[in-house]
């Protein structure tokens, strides 16, 4: 058959999938796979849930879109619950995590123009990822996706992540920054997670110089590392928050949450989004907060996670071909010795589907509606691969 007409810009793998029921996908052949990285990190409900599929129904049949020249009571009613869970002010709606970074962009140089600040710069981490836009990829601390697209956006002052030293050294010597910009665990960085008491560092020297704490929780929120935001756990509360991902379950959207002098920054006219908070992605992510506050889905994730990490411990660890085992609720990285992407299609073959990044790290982000049932077959199955995997030389990356 000829190529279908698509730009290449995935390396995607034989498979296509014609329906999902909670954990596992079915292929257009009638075969079962294990979802373990749940569409990267967005389908944290599971495949074709209930809830969603009746809110995502009941609106498409009354209303998908009248632009945001008008009132959504959807998005008004979205907004409010974030804000709620959060502890934020107010919401800016969105299609994407990008989009959402980009808002949380524009808000920092605002906020940085405000005080008189001509040439506002951000903080950002080394290896952290938050989007593929120019901004965003400007931001990230990834060669492969900033390569060929330069010259890149400036305005950005990267620093080693959990490193206090080197953001000590930048707040004594660089008046132009305005804020920092991080995640609480980098995702495609490695699923590395931030420091407790960096965290708080950060909020220290933020409060001090007057900067925004940004967190990008594209990834981290909306109940996958044990609380409903990545940040909660830390008890630190940042100015700024982004989410997507998992927020609509598979249905785009994404918010940039603001609180203080950064949800006062925005006026009409100084950003904008045509198809952001229209009423059947609200309608979707509505459903999406409600059933992991009403199913207390962020603790579920912890407990599942825990379970999780000790089986993988029980059974990898100290082995001379693991580096180390980390994460946080459902966000779980196996750091192998050498790189393993071979892994990716091993376990396609064997009905599970999991994800390598940094060449090196297995990142497991597995719905957070698993059964104890569920996670035991994730951890076995995928230890007995890694196992069969690392003692066949053959196999074996050079």
């Amino acid at each position: 058959m000829p190529a279908a007409p698509l730009m290449s810009t995935y390396g995607r793998l034989p498979i296509s999938f014609s329906r999902g029921e909670g954990c596992w996908l079915y292929d257009t052949n009638g075969n079962r796979y294990f979802d373990a990285i749940s569409g990267i990190a967005v389908c944290g409900l599971g495949h074709s849930h209930p809830a969603v599929t009746d809110a995502i129904t009941k609106q498409a049949a009354q209303l998908t879109h009248c632009s945001n020249l008008f009132k959504i009571p959807n998005q008004e009613s979205l907004g409010e619950l974030l804000c709620k869970v959060s502890g934020m002010d107010n919401a800016f709606f969105c299609n994407s995590g990008a989009e959402a970074n980009e808002a949380a962009i524009k808000l920092a140089r605002l906020h940085g123009k405000k005080r008189g600040i001509e040439n506002p710069a951000i903080i950002v981490m080394e290896n952290a990822f938050h989007g593929r836009t120019l901004a965003t990829l400007s931001a990230s601390g990834n060669r492969k996706v900033q390569a060929g697209f330069e010259p890149l956006v400036r305005g950005f002052v990267r620093t080693p992540f959990n490193d206090t030293k080197t953001l000590e050294h930048i707040a004594d010597s660089n008046s132009n920054v305005v804020a920092v910009f991080l995640e609480p665990v980098q995702g495609e960085g490695g699923v590395t997670p931030a420091d407790a008491e960096y965290l708080k560092y950060v909020e220290k020297v933020c409060r001090e110089h007057e900067w925004l704490l940004m967190l990008d929780e594209v990834q981290t929120g909306n109940g996958r590392t044990g609380s409903y935001f990545a940040f909660q756990e830390y008890g630190i509360h940042p100015d700024v928050v982004t989410t997507a991902k998992g927020l609509g379950n598979g249905f785009p959207i994404g918010a940039c949450l603001a609180r203080g002098s950064a949800a006062e920054a925005f006026h009409p006219g100084s950003h904008g989004s045509t198809f952001g908070g229209n009423p059947l992605a609200c309608a979707a992510a509505l459903a999406v907060v409600q059933t992991i506050q009403k199913q207390n889905l962020s603790n579920r994730a912890r407990e599942l996670g825990e379970r999780l990490i000790s089986q993988f411990e029980s059974q990898l660890g100290g082995a001379d071909y693991i580096k180390q085992i980390r994460g946080k609720g459902l966000m779980i990285g196996i750091e192998m010795k050498e790189p393993c992407p071979e892994l990716v299609p091993l376990a396609q073959a064997q009905g599970l589907l999991i994800n390598v990044t940094q060449d090196k790290v297995i990142r497991l982000l597995p719905p957070l509606v698993m059964s104890d049932a569920d996670a035991d077959y994730l951890a076995n199955t995928l230890c007995t691969l890694i196992k069969l995997y690392a003692g066949d030389d053959r196999k074996r990356p050079r």
